[in-house]
């Protein structure tokens, strides 16, 4: 499974937004964790000053009976720090592996650092 964050600009009207600081957009972030084919397989969109990391925690125990065949975890390196792996690992039952921002986007990523 691989997991990404995207953050979206909302209108001035959107209630829910917030503000992501890294990325300097008001509004939105689609937390999304898709299978190998690319499809997605859970999906939360939180206001845009959730975390990468508490966003994609979020998906996994909201979802957590849909992904119980889950055994790999993807991610970039938003997703380092405060433990992350070893609550995937409490969640999921599955390990984390964080890509190089080198090898992100050529086909047959190479895992860097497995928990």
């Amino acid at each position: 499974m691989i997991v990404d964050a995207q953050s979206v600009k909302t209108t001035d009207l959107t209630k829910n937004s917030g503000y992501d600081g890294g990325k300097k957009i008001s509004g939105i972030k689609r937390h999304m964790a898709v299978d190998i084919n690319g499809l997605p397989q859970a999906i939360l969109v939180t206001r845009a000053n959730v975390s990468d990391r508490s966003g994609a925690l979020a998906v996994f125990s909201l979802a957590s009976q849909n992904l119980e065949l889950v055994q790999h975890v993807m991610v970039d390196g938003g997703y380092t720090g405060n433990d992350f792996a070893d609550q995937v690992k409490l969640i999921l039952n599955a390990k984390t592996t964080v890509a190089k921002r080198n090898e992100l986007h050529i086909h047959g990523v190479t895992a860097t650092m497995d928990h």
